[in-house]
């Protein structure tokens, strides 16, 4: 396979690991920002938490595929992204390691304000990861206040605060409210009575704010300066971000959709599936449908954002001609080659394993359950 195209395959492969971190992870985060909305109960919530606790650590496989990927594949946007965001990467993490302390402590003491402090715990692990995320695709699609001198070492010039512009929360809220449709559709396959009812209408309001702030977003991405490549580097070159040419033009953003008119399907995947979604949800019934329809949607964001910005990866404020791209931020050819051979091994088997995992853990989870089982959180 020669360098053009195992640098697009490896292009099309961070998309998909990035899809499956929002779909996989994302509904556990989702979960658990509904925690103190679903859940008015003790009982309830920890339905809630049951029904995420025996698979989000299996859920958070895709996002350490996701960093080796970036980290194998694309080393100069692994340093970048985890040097200029390392503060908002610090924030995320200590996050994160909410919701496992959360899962293990809250069962510990059954005492209302002990419990309480481990809910807003792990609201706070689903909310500020969602938000987060959002906010550097955001940061990404605007880009970043960074640049290569010519020996190719790296300054960033931005702060944790600059990371929260006003098109940054916009796009923060973007992903805030698509996790927490999915999450809401999780809960709705995996649990029943009045928490499924309350799941469902909280998915068919995140869907419709998902829609409305999804538009809102294009809108403002065409008022936006984007990035546009006016001299190339060849597609097989060497990795060097420095031998291309790169201008700023409003607009940009949505240069691809003109040039290749098919890639709209991406934000009407996005807005289709989401109607879907609460559409199914509202309609009751077709949980496991509103699932498979939210998750679609997530696909769609996701997907719009990285065909918005192709070739770019992480284009640069600072110094456009500093901006990475497909074709000159990649590992050698030998190493995207060797990458896609155990790639085409290991991710079947993971996706297998995982099928396996939720076939086996399949069916709602109820007070009863959680009663029968001593290993329940």
């Amino acid at each position: 396979m020669d360098y053009e195209l195992l640098r697009l395959l490896w292009w099309a492969l961070l998309g998909i690991l990035l899809i499956g971190i929002a779909v996989m992870d994302g509904f556990d985060m989702g979960a658990a920002i509904l925690l103190p909305i679903v859940g008015r109960t003790d009982i309830e919530r920890r339905i809630i938490i049951n029904t995420v606790g025996p698979v989000w650590e299996g859920n958070q496989v895709w996002l350490i595929l996701g960093a080796g990927a970036i980290f194998a594949a694309w080393p100069p946007l692994y340093a970048v992204a985890f040097s200029g965001f390392y503060l908002a990467m610090f924030l995320l993490l200590c996050s994160l390691i909410l919701r496992p302390v959360g899962f293990k402590f809250r069962s510990k003491l059954e005492g209302r304000r002990w419990r309480s402090a481990w809910d807003a715990a792990l609201f706070i692990g689903g909310l500020v990861p969602a938000l987060v995320f959002g906010v550097a695709f955001g940061n990404v699609l605007q880009g970043v206040p960074f640049r290569f001198d010519p020996t190719l070492r790296m300054t960033y010039e931005g702060s944790l605060l600059g990371l929260f512009n006003p098109f940054a929360l916009l796009c923060g809220l973007v992903s805030v409210a698509m996790i927490t449709m999915h999450g809401a559709a999780y809960l709705a396959c995996k649990t029943g009575g009045e928490v499924r009812a309350r799941a469902r209408q909280m998915g068919v309001k995140a869907a419709i704010a998902l829609i409305v702030l999804f538009v809102l977003g294009g809108l403002w991405a065409t008022q936006i300066d984007g990035y546009v490549i006016s001299q190339a580097a060849a597609p097989d070159g060497p990795s060097n971000p420095l031998n291309k040419a790169v201008e700023r033009s409003a607009g940009a953003l949505l240069s691809n959709y003109g040039t290749h008119p098919w890639m709209i399907l991406a934000p009407l995947l996005a807005i289709v599936a989401a109607l879907g979604a609460a559409a199914l949800a509202r309609g009751g019934g077709r949980a496991i449908l509103a699932f498979v329809a939210s998750g679609l949607a997530v696909a769609g964001v996701i997907a719009t954002a990285g065909l918005s910005l192709f070739p770019f990866l992480l284009p640069s404020s600072l110094d456009p001609v500093s901006s990475l791209t497909v074709w000159d931020a990649s590992s050698s050819r030998l190493t995207l080659g060797v990458m896609a051979v155990v790639t085409a091994l290991i991710l079947p088997v993971i996706m297998l394993y995982t099928a396996w995992v939720y076939r086996v853990l399949r069916g709602p989870v109820t007070a009863e359950s959680i009663a029968q089982d001593s290993h329940s959180y």
